[in-house]
């Protein structure tokens, strides 16, 4: 392919940084370079909520070098790996891809359940054994069915799932061992109406908040708990203040990987066809570095002081039990084509 053909087919994205991070006119990030006008490469700008060294931000690392390689200055990728160092709050990703300020991001499907409802189905407790049935199905047809719903109702183009991993529970004040050590602890959950019922039911006092919200009080001592993969617990220095960690495996959560839609439509074919291999690779990458991420940050939960308890069958059936009205709530919430590809097994 020529140059002047690849670039033909090109829409880019304006975007002008300012003293604050990403002062962006919406305008100009959307509009398009006419064909034949100019001779700049497509930019792609691919943004993130964490350190340049997590799992997630390597693999962003590894699609903008896949495409690079392939293109050359053709393309033009920069990263924001850490939107949260500008000012933001994770959530604000959505919307910075969705207007065409970044070109690629992720978030936890958690955040897109006021939008897409039925991603709720997926933020059911125990719903999945183990990370190899969790991505087998975010892999299979429930990804495409739940990919079909994102893209319907937000401007994205769906073309992957991150794994955020198995969830888990950290405090400041207790060791928890059943769930009635966790009553009365104000907690911290992500921004689903699944994860409040749900600690809700096991005895907690959970609050829905944004994830820079949420450390600020954690620093501060003004809330107890949090559940989060044991990776993000050390990467955001949640273990330098919560002691208690217990191994519950309660929730598993995929991060979609989304792209502004008019940009990706845009570009020629063979772009397309290669940010989906590049994220394909990715996907199976940040997967494989998530499994070695929980092993050392478990290791560095311990040398900070941090107690990592592990539940008996029997312990572990005591908050199965708690949590079962959630799951009849389910079969009268979901729609059947949905209910079918899960197994609930409560």
């Amino acid at each position: 392919m020529s140059r002047r053909g690849f670039l033909k087919a090109s829409a880019l994205i304006s975007l002008s940084a300012t003293s604050k991070g990403l002062g962006v006119s919406i305008a100009k990030a959307q509009e398009g370079i006419p064909v034949g006008t100019t001779s700049k490469p497509i930019r792609i700008i691919m943004g993130g909520y964490g350190p340049p060294t997590t799992s997630f931000s390597l693999a962003l690392k590894r699609i903008g070098d896949r495409l690079t390689n392939k293109f050359g200055d053709m393309v033009d990728v920069k990263y924001v790996y850490n939107i949260l160092d500008l000012g933001y709050q994770g959530l604000d990703i959505l919307w910075l891809v969705e207007n065409g300020m970044l070109t690629l991001g992720y978030q936890s499907s958690s955040y897109m359940t006021e939008r897409v409802p039925d991603l709720g189905l997926i933020d059911l407790p125990f719903l999945f054994s183990d990370s190899s049935s969790a991505r087998a199905a975010m892999d299979g047809e429930l990804g495409k069915i739940l990919t079909a719903r994102i893209e319907g109702q937000m401007n994205y183009r769906i073309l992957g799932y991150f794994e955020n991993g198995l969830r888990h529970i950290s405090n400041r004040i207790r060791p928890i061992q059943t769930p009635n050590d966790l009553k009365g602890l104000q907690m911290r959950v992500l921004p689903s109406k699944v994860h409040l019922r749900t600690f809700e039911l096991l005895g907690a006092t959970p609050e829905i908040l944004d994830l820079s919200e949420a450390i600020a009080r954690i620093k501060a001592g003004t809330l107890d708990a949090q559940e989060n993969p044991f990776a993000n617990t050390v990467t955001y220095g949640v273990h330098n203040f919560h002691r208690y960690h217990t191994a519950t495996n309660h929730f598993y959560i995929s991060r979609p990987i989304f792209l502004h839609r008019q940009s990706y439509d845009e570009w020629p074919e063979a772009l397309q066809v290669e940010m989906r291999e590049a994220i394909k690779d990715a996907v199976d990458f940040q997967r494989q570095l998530k499994e070695k991420e929980e092993l050392e940050a478990a290791e560095e939960i311990q040398k900070a002081g941090g107690e990592i308890l592990e539940l008996t069958p029997d312990q572990m059936n005591e908050f199965v039990e708690m949590v079962k009205p959630v799951y009849s709530e389910a079969r009268a919430k979901y729609s059947s084509e949905l209910l079918q590809l899960v197994d609930l097994r409560f």
